[in-house]
């Protein structure tokens, strides 16, 4: 009976190990992407899109309406792998994550500059699922404005 409760205490103590290791791989396949960005490198960004990637972008109209733009994973790709003169910096804080075995949401505010120039911030939310080959982007909607920046 002894053995039997050490083995209980022991298997449910390295349960949030294993959550501890996904949410270090989560951010970094979201950190690999932003890397990617930093680098201009399409293919390091590729590396943790899924098949199948939604784009979507929450924007708010002059007239102060808001509009959901979906957008084409394919022209971000070719965008971030096509040469430019500033370096595409999008820094973020993690904010809350989630998992569910294969599942993942991710919140994260951020502040994008090109080169050392602020540009825009808001939030990124973040879709992933756990493959063969680790943690992939599923899908991606962001926020954008100019001022009243998360922290």
């Amino acid at each position: 009976m002894k053995k039997l409760l050490i083995v209980a205490i022991l298997a449910l103590s390295s349960i949030p190990a294993f959550c501890q290791t996904d949410k270090d791989d989560i951010k970094k396949a979201i950190n690999t992407m932003f890397d990617a960005m930093r680098k201009g490198d399409s293919t390091m960004l590729k590396s943790v899109f899924a098949d199948g990637l939604a784009f979507q972008g929450v924007n708010t109209k002059p007239d102060g309406t808001n509009v959901l733009e979906n957008e084409k994973p394919d022209g971000f790709i070719k965008a971030v792998g096509t040469p430019h003169k500033e370096i595409w910096d999008e820094r973020i804080t993690f904010g809350d994550i989630k998992v569910d075995g294969p599942l993942a949401s991710v919140w994260t505010p951020y502040k994008f500059y090109l080169g050392k120039t602020f540009s825009h911030c808001g939030i990124d939310f973040f879709q992933l699922m756990k493959t063969a080959t680790g943690w992939k982007i599923v899908y991606i909607i962001d926020t954008r404005r100019k001022d009243n920046c998360p922290e």
